[in-house]
């Protein structure tokens, strides 16, 4: 039954929603994974596990969480937490940081399943949920124009080539604008793929250690920086995107426990995706709302191949130039980033906290290792709470 509703759900635009996704999710940051087993002194085996792992981790839990809820649930790899551990865990041992990674695992999940996260995220306004999304989305809209400036011709054209079809057959307006930028790639031999060979990826058991030292200096820190850089921002595109109906408490807790799980094979955190999810709850990846979880499914099947191919997903992935990456990204994401503007300047009572929201978040300041999107929502509630204090004190 539940098979026979995805096959009836299922449209090409929504697959190559989840490939764009894992696309630029894997391009973006995979680099910075690597970063963060070399800086643990990791085997060359043991970062083919660690690909493993979390491409295990992300593509089981965007299948299963998607399914279960019918939404477009996408889950990623800590990236700030990767860049944390480049800094904080150089020197720990790989078997001490593999205990932090399992102690930060049991802490997200305990702040999913008993609700007090999903509790804070409730007292957050959608307005400024709506302009953190759109600060965090802002980049990637600006880098299709940027990246006119290196690869003028192909970026230009795959420009054209969406906005004609989302005259005509606005379903398929990324995918065709996709091809278009494939085909114009490979004329111009900007895609080299003479570097890939199939090679499978095979899981490295390492035990647990526990010290005080990497538990207070990595474990608590990875924790604080992926709830607050990533679970945040995450929950909020969720809400943003109109699915705000989905409990976040157990999604939550099944990240954590996914790391908890994979974590003695190098799944250091799991987490909601922000940026990559917003490609797929946008009207690209199918015009009716409710059958956007089949692009969801289809990026953890893509995350599930990185697990198994890892050195071979990522040879793909790094073949193509990054111009064109860049611009089907920020095309994918123009309607996302549209719609979370008019969302968070709606209400006029909320309009200067969101837009605060919005600019502290589209900044991309870093304070205490914690992202612009956390940061974003503070400042905006915080010139929320003072506005309307302002107007009640004011008022006759």
């Amino acid at each position: 039954m539940v098979a026979k509703g995805i096959v009836n759900d299922l449209s090409l635009s929504a697959i190559i929603a989840g490939f764009v996704t894992v696309l630029v999710g894997f391009t973006s940051s995979a680099v910075i994974v690597f970063q963060a087993a070399q800086a643990l002194n990791a085997t060359p085996a043991e970062i083919a596990s660690w690909m493993w792992a979390l491409g295990l981790g992300m593509g089981l839990t965007c299948i299963g969480l998607s399914l279960r809820y019918r939404a477009p649930v996408v889950t990623a790899w800590s990236t700030p937490g990767a860049a944390l551990l480049i800094t904080s865990a150089a020197g720990v041992p790989m078997a001490a940081a593999i205990g932090a990674f399992l102690i930060s695992g049991v802490l997200i999940t305990l702040a999913g399943f008993t609700g007090w996260f999903e509790r804070l995220m409730n007292r957050i306004p959608l307005s400024l949920a709506a302009g953190m999304l759109a600060g965090v989305l802002l980049r990637f809209g600006l880098d299709v124009f940027t990246a006119m400036q290196t690869q003028f011709a192909m970026t230009f054209a795959m420009f054209c080539t969406h906005l004609a079809m989302r005259r005509l057959k606005p379903r398929y307006a990324v995918v065709v604008a996709l091809g278009v930028g494939i085909a114009i790639a490979a004329l111009q031999n900007l895609i080299q793929f003479d570097t890939v060979t199939l090679q499978l990826a095979r899981p490295v058991f390492i035990a647990p250690q526990f010290s005080l030292g990497a538990i207070i200096g990595v474990a608590l820190s990875l924790f604080m920086v992926t709830m607050a850089s990533q679970n945040v921002p995450g929950v909020a595109v969720l809400r943003a995107s109109g699915y705000g109906s989905v409990p976040m408490s157990p999604i939550i807790g099944w990240t954590g426990a996914a790391t908890v799980i994979l974590a003695p094979f190098g799944g250091f955190a799991l987490n909601l995706a922000a940026i990559t999810a917003a490609i797929c709850m946008g009207r690209e990846a199918h015009e009716d709302p409710g059958k956007r979880y089949v692009a969801a499914i289809a990026a953890g099947f893509f995350y599930l191949l990185i697990g198994l191919f890892g050195a071979t997903v990522a040879a793909v992935f790094a073949a193509f130039p990054q111009e064109l990456v860049l611009a089907i990204a920020g095309l994918a994401l123009l309607g996302t980033i549209g719609n979370g503007l008019f969302t968070a300047l709606r209400e006029e009572s909320q309009r200067e906290p969101a837009l605060i929201t919005f600019l502290v978040t589209a900044s991309g300041v870093t304070l205490f290792g914690i992202g612009s999107a956390f940061w974003g929502l503070i400042a905006g509630a915080l010139a929320l709470v003072i506005l309307q204090t302002k107007a009640v004190t004011s008022s006759p």
